[in-house]
Parts: structure tokens; sequence; C-alpha cells
């Protein structure tokens, strides 16, 4: 046990003290790694084995577990900014490296629908061409709606709209084994539902894209 307080006291000082000089995406590694670290340490430690041994090992497991912002990503987002302009789309880099697009009702969907409307497509087969372009790339598609209706219609429609963009992307070449869809209903709002404009916002498919390390 002293040896894993010294671990985790060395790995606190490295965080604090060599992140400063490091890029983000370096920073989110090592983050990455150090978490790793302790966890790897405290397994070899509860069961028997050198915590040394299991911080070596857990830091590997946390640098790989991190997504990176690369080159390719970086020209996507610009990509995208530009293919995007006026529509309301928002496109953003996200703390863990991630390429996001938050995708409002007004272009995605007519409500209660879950086919991709004709302002939504020119969206998607840009996006579609840079996943062709950067096979590394993974992708998760998430479905929201607002909380008009019951969760028994709102969850599998807000499924049906992820799994809709999921087609659209597989028919223009993009694999399907590359994107996971889920459906959160109205669980997640990111404004209230008392009001039209609120609920509109509510209405929206998230596509967050991601290139792992290593």
């Amino acid at each position: 046990m002293r040896k894993l307080l010294l671990i985790g006291s060395a790995a606190a000082i490295l965080l604090t003290t060599g992140c400063a000089e490091m890029s983000d995406t370096q920073r989110r590694t090592a983050i990455g790694a150090g978490a790793g670290a302790l966890g790897g340490a405290a397994i070899g430690a509860m069961t028997g084995g050198k915590a040394g041994t299991g911080a070596v090992i857990g830091a590997g497991v946390g640098a790989l577990g991190t997504y990176i912002w690369s080159q390719q990503m970086e020209k996507q987002k610009q990509e995208m900014q530009a293919a995007t302009q006026g529509t309301g789309v928002t496109v953003s880099q996200t703390t863990d490296n991630q390429l996001k697009l938050d995708i409002p009702s007004d272009i995605s969907f007519a409500t209660g629908r879950a086919d991709i409307e004709a302002n939504f497509r020119p969206v998607l087969d840009r996006f579609a061409e840079g996943l062709r372009n950067n096979p590394n790339a993974e992708v998760r598609i998430i479905g929201h709606t607002d909380s008009t209706g019951s969760d028994a219609i709102n969850n599998p429609l807000s499924l049906d709209r992820a799994e809709s963009t999921r087609n659209y992307l597989t028919a223009r070449g993009v694999s399907g084994a590359r994107i996971q869809v889920d459906g959160r209903g109205s669980r997640e709002p990111i404004a209230g539902n008392d009001t039209a404009a609120g609920r509109a916002r509510n209405r929206r498919v998230e596509i967050f894209m991601g290139e792992r390390q290593g």
C-alpha cells in the first residue's frame, strides 16, 4: 500500500508539472496514462502483484484509450464548418479530441419522423467523404427528442433517427462496423421543454467522430 501511495504521489506531481509544457493532445494522453498507472497499481497491489508492474501496464492502457487530434481531424473540422455555415449545425472539438456535430431538428428530421430532410443530406455527404478519407476514425450517432409524448414513443424515435443517419452514411461507402448508434429519447435535454424554441433545440442528432491513438 505504501508503494501504491508513492506511485500515486509521483503520478500526481508529473501530471501537474510536466503537463504545463505539453500540447493539448500530449496532455490528454499523459492524463490517460497517469490514470491508467494509478488504476494498474491499485489492481496490482490488491491482487498480490507488484504495484509498479501494474502501473506500467495501466499506463499503456490509459494512453491507448485516448483519442488524438490529427491533421486529418483538423482538416475535417474545417471542411465541416465550411459545409455547415449558416445551417445552424454546430461543429466543435470536444475535450477528449472528438469531432462533434450538433444537428438541430430544423434541418435534420420533421416532427415525429425519422426520414432525413433534404437540408441534412449535403452535410452528411461531406461528412461521409471525410470518413472515407480517414479509415481510422470511428463514429457515434446519438438521437434525441423533446419531452412531448411518452417514452414509449420518444425512445424508439430517437434511435430510429440515429439509425437513419447511419444508413445514409453506409449507403455512401462508410462501413457500418465503424458506426455505433444510440437513442436517448428525451432524457438529455440541452434546453427547457416548456417553450417551442427549447423543444426544437432538444430534438437533435449528435454525431461524434474520434481517431484512436495507437
